[in-house]
């Protein structure tokens, strides 16, 4: 028995092993999860099948085929769901799903919209959250002095 990629803690074949084969997904969560899976086992027909119509126009199959290759996923985790229940045609699952890129561990935090198309949940789009990057002191120009005292320049000293 392996246990989906997606987190839930199920059997993969109990889990999204179904959605990827084609089975429509019961929730946007579902769904959500499915998708997660996809790039984890590098299902491209998955994540081209489980968009909405009006997305797929400026889907990058290669792109996200080498994407998915190019990264170690290291799990997801769903924050929080908003519709998406039975007789509702939309929905929305806000996640970060963790991966290791290039010796780095960075996440992806989105709120992905979802609704029913032809009586199956689609990805429509997503909005991702973005860190702000915080300073602790004002950015250093490259010509001011350097901060080590050296009395060189900082392009010249310890900005290298």
């Amino acid at each position: 028995m392996t246990l989906c990629p997606c987190g839930s803690a199920r059997p993969f074949d109990a889990c999204c092993g179904p959605i990827l084969a084609g089975h429509p997904a019961p929730t946007p969560e579902a769904l959500m999860r499915s998708r997660y899976s996809a790039y984890v086992k590098c299902d491209v027909d998955h994540l081209e099948r489980s968009l909405a119509p009006e997305a797929r126009t400026d889907h990058d199959r290669k792109a996200a085929e080498q994407w998915a290759k190019a990264v170690e996923w290291q799990g997801l985790e769903i924050l929080s769901t908003d519709g998406g229940t039975e007789g509702s045609d939309t929905g929305r699952v806000e996640f970060i799903a963790r991966f290791r890129q290039g010796g780095f561990d960075q996440s992806h935090h989105e709120t992905s919209s979802f609704r029913r198309h032809e009586g199956a949940w689609v990805y429509v789009d997503g909005k991702t959250h973005n860190k702000p990057i915080v300073r602790s002191e004002p950015k250093r120009g490259r010509n001011d002095p350097c901060p080590c005292n050296s009395g060189k320049k900082y392009k010249h000293c310890c900005g290298r």
